[in-house]
């Protein structure tokens, strides 16, 4: 089995600042679509999103900006038709290297961004460092190849209308990664859907440090007996719990096989959704 290390969401080159953390829970922002094609808008997600982007950005970014909403996790932003679920899209040169990473039905996506926590006074304000924190996750059920033109797929899926990756315009490596219906990783983690967000996700980042700075563990550890992972070389890891993340890459790539250690830190990963 394969661990994906997924970065999405705002950051300092997408959207231009963290996404906020909301009285502890983190709320991912989906990036602006300036390139990609998109029906959605930040006004159209239910909640904070149109406010939050105009207040956090100082107005780089309105609320009537179009939105990149993927991993599209949570399913109470948008009205949703009958068999929805939890979806990502990936392209090119990231695409490629989760095929020749081998990622496939069964593997599961991590996802993580930057994050700082904000509360809202006149408007919307940060406050506080900003860190590296996981925020949700997708469990491979189905991949679509969806090539340039995705249109088919909603045709075939309506549930999928939405979805940025289904539309006309990308290029000819453009795939789709449907989540499974429930969570299969054994019985020591809860059931749950195959995708979610967590209520506080687990910080990455050590404390103190710059956000790049991970505290990482022994399972995933390349420097102790660990499996590493994809990006990271050797000299990115400490034989004293730390890795250093790299800065450039989507996507991250850990084959954990059979590690009962790994399944254990799931396992303690998915209680946070209780």
């Amino acid at each position: 089995m394969r661990i994906v290390f997924s970065r999405k969401g705002f950051d300092s080159s997408a959207g231009g600042c963290p996404s906020p953390i909301i009285n502890g829970q983190p709320l991912s922002l989906p990036i602006p679509a300036r390139k990609s094609p998109s029906p959605v808008r930040y006004i159209d997600l239910m909640g904070n999103y149109g406010s939050l982007v105009e207040d956090l950005t100082k107005g780089r970014v309105s609320q009537y900006s179009r939105c990149h909403l993927d991993p599209d996790l949570v399913s109470s932003v948008l009205p949703r038709r009958s068999g929805w679920r939890g979806a990502l899209g990936q392209v090119g040169a990231a695409q490629a290297h989760l095929s020749n990473s081998g990622v496939g039905v069964g593997d599961l996506f991590l996802f993580w961004g930057l994050f700082r926590n904000a509360e809202r006074r006149d408007a919307w304000t940060f406050h506080g460092p900003p860190e590296h924190r996981l925020f949700g996750w997708l469990q491979v059920g189905e991949i679509l190849q969806l090539g340039e033109d995705g249109s088919f797929v909603a045709q075939k899926w309506p549930w999928l209308r939405d979805h940025p990756h289904v539309r006309n315009g990308w290029g000819r490596r453009n795939v789709l990664y449907i989540a499974s219906a429930r969570l299969h990783l054994g019985r020591s983690i809860p059931k749950l859907p195959g995708w979610g967000i967590f209520r506080r996700g687990l910080k990455l980042t050590v404390e103190g440090d710059n956000p790049s700075t991970w505290s990482v563990p022994d399972w995933l550890n390349a420097a102790r007996g660990g499996v590493g992972m994809t990006y990271h070389k050797a000299h990115r890891w400490t034989s004293n719990g730390t890795m250093a993340c790299a800065r450039r890459g989507q996507e991250f790539v850990a084959e954990i096989g059979k590690r009962e250690d790994a399944f254990s830190w799931l396992g303690r990963l998915f209680a946070d959704t209780r």
